[in-house]
């Protein structure tokens, strides 16, 4: 017979009652809602989520909850959450689908992205919530393993126009819910808290002993109905059986232990063998009890008393009546309990808990579950469960008798954890693999691993000198894996800059790498750290070859695609030192595809990062400003700590003084913070832009002259040039040019590019008069009208006009005035657009205003997704693309079509064109 478990009455929350069916109401109405409902153990949070249940009896409900002997197990509780949807996940995009497959153990692969793992399940969601709104629940939310928690925070934070309801119930917001919207549930009032207390009391109480335990139990609804439970009616009369003051989980477990300690000692195991098993598997939990010689009689006891259930799973009452058997137990009682559990488990079907189960009941070392361990790992891994596979090795280590051997699972703990996001963990289980002995090339591997997390942990300045030293260290022992490590210390070592600490400049890696062997055969990264070293170890026009051929390498479509996500970035940062905007487009465009189709969240937001200037340099500001949208989407929900580069340079662009100021001020102190001094330089650049095109040339020329200051900060070193010669020539001062206009003029004869030639010439007509003066403005205009940057031309065209007008040539400058104003308007630049009506004015000709287009009401979401609309692809594929469900895309576009009033695809191609 099955019991079911008492639970609180909800007295006292009409407010969080009235919460929960404004969230199902929103749903009804076709919008998504998600929401953390918070408390302290006993709040009646569970409670809450069967009310949501009770409230909507027009939703298909989907549940799991987090369970703290599972947390190493990736994607168990998602997995849940699922079970009863796999079939839906045939219609997903195939990345996705696999992803999801091999998450949840159902085929073989490389190990997923949590977050392509976390858009899979909003597929699947999506798609079981067009047939029926979907209420999903999440208990115990505290208890996640680390895989299931970060996709789940990843969809709570991308629904959107999905008929879905997303609660979570935690007794605290950790790091995986915090922002998204929350409910907390506070102590019921004192009058409601009497009331629950007498309604479940089955004798009246003394006055004075019902206030005290009312007082005691300060609100929370399961100590009012669990403390009084197993006193007697004498002891409960005089108030003398109620415990001293204590923390309240642990005097409500300690009620509970009471209770414990009066039944029959079957009834004590059969409870025992239940917390020992995470699963709730009764079939499992019943063959293991059978061993062990529990009757069925024991289940009827602990049903009758309310604390636990059999169908459809082991359910206990409370989580803290699981702690409470388990804390009660002796170690060898547990040990016990586990081994039954082993023996219970198909080492076929299961040999993961199996192994698990067995390692808790070993009472020594033992090298056969040490390594049935290991393979465990390995097994996680596989499936993308890094905290998983380390706490496997970590157990393992403990089982390893062997020293020797048991610092090398500590190491492979170490990266695992590493690879889960745990810094913290990984860097303690690297001290004490550390001590414990390891050969050269693991020393030399937990140097490497030491470095990685330092440069994960803050991009900055700490993380160069240690993957150099990793580097030397490996050189002698594995090359080409040395090799790769030159590189990852180059490219963090860019990322320091000017704050790089000593030893561990771009400079001082480049003389190491160049003073390693060379390799037999030179691959796209080998190539890469040749062109990058010889910029910094010897010069720009001797580089440009070697930088070249890089590109030729990474442009091959054959190249793995884990290799290239690694390297792209590096690669396109050096297309764009070669001042190369069509190789700069293509691997930007490359970069941003692979990320999206792996779902390599991490890594998008510096993807797209290049891939936002790449629209900026080419004047299509509103395509940037959705993809700085996107890059605080991947941000928030993975947490990447990223300056906001692409956000400063729109800004900067846009002419927006107050806002771009505020954000580069702020991100200036981030970055110094954090060492990251290739972030200062781009602040600085951006100022410099920002104040250039305002008129403030003092102020751009001070911002110019931080960025010139540093010439081996790429890219933006070399853009500050341009803008250095231009605010001091406007400034006065073009003596301060001179150098800059020198240094533009090499790169440009080293690259050859139309692009860096059109800025050479440019800024040389600043500082020239005439004939000469006017000739180097036209091939400015000629050479960048060849090319992608449209920015510069229109600046090209607001210079030279600026030079006819005061050469009194008025008719000509009015044309090239009219098109640096017409192009600026229409980019959105508005700083320059009024730098360039001023001059036109100046001339006898007003200005014609931008007639405002409808376009310009969209959101940057709306209008990337009005974009990818007219080029053709489905809701599905830019769904895909975007991180977001179809329903959401279809949502946007319904918008989109009213705000321009078209009736088609065709037609919204034909108005984005």
């Amino acid at each position: 017979m099955v019991t079911r478990l008492p639970g609180a009455q909800l007295f006292g929350r009409e407010l969080e009652r009235e919460a929960l069916e404004r969230l199902l109401d929103q749903v009804r109405s076709g919008h998504s809602a998600v929401l953390v409902v918070h408390g302290e153990p006993g709040a009646g949070k569970t409670a809450l989520l069967r009310y949501a249940v009770e409230a909507a009896p027009d939703f298909r409900v989907a549940r799991t909850v987090g369970v703290d002997g599972e947390m190493g197990f990736a994607f168990a509780a998602l997995q849940r959450l699922c079970a009863p949807l796999l079939e839906l996940a045939e219609r997903l995009p195939p990345p996705q689908r696999d992803a999801l497959a091999v998450a949840f153990g159902l085929r073989s692969g490389t190990a997923p992205n949590p977050f392509l793992v976390g858009l899979a399940v909003l597929g699947v969601l999506s798609e079981a919530a067009e047939e029926q709104p979907l209420l999903c629940l999440v208990d115990d939310a505290q208890w996640l393993d680390r895989a299931s928690a970060r996709s789940l925070a990843f969809l709570g934070r991308r629904l959107l126009a999905e008929r879905i309801a997303l609660v979570f119930a935690t007794r605290e917001l950790g790091d995986a819910t915090a922002g998204l919207p929350e409910l907390s549930v506070q102590p019921l009032g004192r009058r409601d808290a009497r009331a629950l207390l007498e309604s479940e009391l089955p004798a009246p109480l003394d006055e004075r002993v019902l206030e005290r335990i009312v007082s005691e139990t300060r609100g929370n609804p399961l100590a009012l109905l669990e403390l009084p439970r197993g006193l007697t009616p004498a002891q409960l009369a005089g108030g003398f059986g109620l415990p001293a003051a204590a923390p309240l989980s642990a005097s409500i477990e300690e009620s509970f232990a009471r209770r414990l300690a009066k039944l029959p000692h079957d009834a004590r195991r059969l409870l025992l063998l239940a917390a020992a098993d995470p699963v709730g598997d009764p079939a499992l939990v019943w063959r293991a009890a059978e061993s062990l010689g529990i009757p069925d009689a024991a289940a009827e006891t602990v049903e009758a008393q309310g604390l636990l259930a059999f169908a459809p799973h082991v359910v206990f009452r409370h989580s803290l009546v699981r702690s409470a058997v388990y804390g009660a137990a002796g170690l060898g009682e547990r040990r016990e309990m586990h081994r039954a559990l082993a023996d219970a488990t198909d080492p076929a079907i299961d040999p993961d808990r199996r192994a698990w189960h067995r390692a808790q009941a070993a009472a020594r070392p033992d090298e056969t579950i040490a390594t049935d361990l290991e393979r465990s790992a390995a097994r996680a891994q596989a499936r993308g469960g890094f905290a998983a596979a380390a706490a496997f090795l970590e157990r393992a280590a403990v089982l390893t008798t062997d020293q020797a051997r048991r610092a090398r699972r500590q190491l492979a703990a170490a990266q695992a954890m590493f690879r889960s996001g745990a810094l913290a963990e990984a860097l303690e289980l690297l001290t004490w693999a550390e001590a414990g002995g390891l050969d050269e090339f693991e020393q030399a591997q937990a140097e490497l691993l030491r470095a990685r997390i330092a440069f994960v942990s803050s991009h900055g300045s700490d993380a160069p000198p240690l993957l150099l030293g990793a580097a030397r260290r490996l050189q002698p022992l594995d090359p080409p894996l040395a090799r790769e490590i030159y590189l990852e210390a180059m490219s963090a070592a860019m990322f320091a800059g000017r704050l790089a600490s000593p030893g561990g400049s771009a400079r001082e890696v480049a003389q190491a790498a160049r003073a390693a062997p060379a390799p037999a055969v030179a691959r796209g990264p080998d190539l890469l750290l040749d062109g990058l070293a010889t910029i910094f170890g010897e010069s720009y026009s001797a580089a440009a070859p070697a930088l070249r051929r890089a590109q030729d390498a990474f442009d091959v479509a054959d190249m793995p695609a884990t290799e290239q996500l690694r390297w792209k970035w590096l690669a396109t940062v050096s297309a764009v030192h070669l001042w190369d905007d069509e190789r700069w487009l293509a691997l930007s465009e490359r970069h941003v595809q692979i990320a999206r189709e792996a779902g390599a969240l991490a890594e998008l937001p510096l993807a797209l990062s290049q891939r936002i200037y790449v629209h900026l340099f080419a004047g299509e500001l509103t395509a940037a400003a959705a993809l700085v949208q996107e890059i605080e989407a991947a941000t928030e929900a993975t947490g990447t700590d990223l300056a906001p580069y692409g956000a400063v340079g729109l800004l900067a662009l846009q002419g927006n003084v107050a806002e771009a100021t505020h954000l580069i001020d702020r991100s200036r102190t981030d970055v110094a913070r954090r060492g990251e001094g290739i972030g200062l330089s781009a602040l600085d650049w951006a100022e410099a832009v920002l104040y250039n095109g305002l008129g403030r040339y003092e102020d751009a020329r001070a911002a110019a002259l931080r960025v010139t200051q540093h010439p081996h900060d790429l890219n933006t070193s070399s853009w500050g040039l341009a803008e250095l010669v231009e605010a001091s020539v406007r400034a006065g001062t073009p003596e301060l040019a001179a150098g800059a206009q020198v240094r533009l003029a090499e790169i440009a004869r080293a690259t050859g590019t139309d692009w860096a030639l059109g800025i050479a010439a440019r800024s040389q007509a600043l500082l020239v008069e005439g004939r000469q003066a006017e000739e180097r403005y036209r091939e400015a205009v000629d050479r960048l009208a060849r090319t992608r940057i449209a920015v510069d031309l229109a600046r090209a065209h607001l210079l030279y006009g600026e030079w006819l007008r005061r050469e009194r040539r008025r008719t000509d400058a009015r044309a090239e005035l009219r098109r640096a104003h017409d192009r600026f308007s229409g980019f959105g630049m508005t700083a320059f657009a009024e730098r360039a009506r001023i001059e036109l004015e100046a001339t006898g000709e007003r200005a014609r205003r931008r007639t405002a287009d409808a376009i310009d009401q969209l959101t940057p979401q709306e209008a990337q997704i009005s974009r990818l609309a007219g080029q053709g692809h489905s809701n599905r594929e830019i769904a895909a693309q975007l991180f977001i469900s179809p329903s959401t895309v279809e949502y946007h576009l319904r918008k989109v079509f009213r705000k321009l009033d078209v009736k088609s695809r065709t037609q919204l191609a034909h108005r984005m064109s």
